[in-house]
């Protein structure tokens, strides 16, 4: 494969695989996991996969100059074909972090053993794939339109008889903390384990606030389940222990929870990670 077919380029029009074609992809991980580096080939066997090479290239230049606050740098590599994709694959891991997103256009994002480094895989009605897309992002482009339908919380009071009404002055607290966010960004976390919230209370919560198109999972030692609700910079954050066990339930006014945002001192050092996973690897096309 010369230079001028390596199926690697930037997003855009045009971009898509010809129709009919059997793709490989990354499968997105359920169960919780601990950081592991990945396993990787000899380099003899990998030479020639032209196209693994390209994406890397591209990632290690997108690494070494992305700044925070810059949008995410996209590469697509929806074009590859299965042992480059399988090469990528083994490259880049799974990280802790997964993202499934319901939107117009339905996706799943993994992010890789490299802190700030994401695939990302869209899908049109059917479950296909339409879209694979490399990332290097604090967040991944999945995140970065407004999530939420942007209708007012519902805070008036439920029927007599009907549960919630402890749950409430909780529904007033975050109005009146979604206020102050849109007007300073002072962020506001309310710990429902802390207060005496029945199941019934947690449903009318449920009821009220919705579900978003968003659902987190952040694994480590145990895991942190984070789902967006209806209502913008309002989320769900559950942090459960290694054995399963709820140990933190709250609700969060923030753009998006802290636990999923990859630090700047992440990605510096997932650019110095990354190029020593490189350096055995297609040395005579430096």
């Amino acid at each position: 494969m010369s230079i001028d077919e390596i199926p690697v380029r930037l997003i855009g029009p045009g971009s898509q695989p010809d129709s009919g074609k059997e793709l490989r992809y990354i499968d997105m991980p359920h169960d919780m996991a601990t950081f592991s580096a990945p396993l990787m080939p000899e380099p003899e066997a990998v030479s020639h996969l032209a196209g693994a090479r390209e994406a890397m290239q591209w990632l290690a230049e997108a690494l070494a100059v992305f700044a925070p606050g810059q949008p995410p740098q996209l590469a697509n590599l929806t074009g590859l074909d299965a042992e480059n994709r399988e090469l990528v694959n083994q490259i880049l891991g799974e990280g802790e972090i997964s993202i499934v997103s319901s939107g117009d256009v339905p996706a799943r994002c993994q992010e890789s053993v490299l802190a700030g480094v994401w695939r990302t895989l869209y899908f049109d009605d059917e479950q296909r794939v339409i879209g694979d897309l490399l990332e290097v992002a604090m967040t991944p482009h999945v995140l970065a339109a407004p999530i939420g339908d942007g209708e007012p919380i519902d805070t008036s009071l439920p029927d007599t008889d009907a549960p919630g009404l402890n749950a409430v002055p909780i529904l007033v607290e975050l109005l009146a903390h979604l206020d102050a966010y849109a007007g300073g960004g002072r962020q506001h976390s309310i710990n429902l384990s802390l207060l005496p919230i029945s199941d019934e209370d947690a449903g009318f919560l449920d009821s009220r606030l919705g579900r978003g198109p968003i659902d987190i999972l952040s694994r480590g030692y145990g895991k942190c389940q984070i789902i967006s609700t209806c209502t913008p910079n309002v989320w769900w954050v559950r942090y459960y222990n290694s054995m399963g066990t709820l140990i933190l339930n709250s609700l969060e006014v923030v753009a998006l929870p802290e636990v999923v945002v990859a630090a700047e001192e992440d990605l510096r050092d997932s650019a110095a990670r990354l190029q020593e996973i490189l350096a055995p690897y297609w040395q005579d096309e430096a």
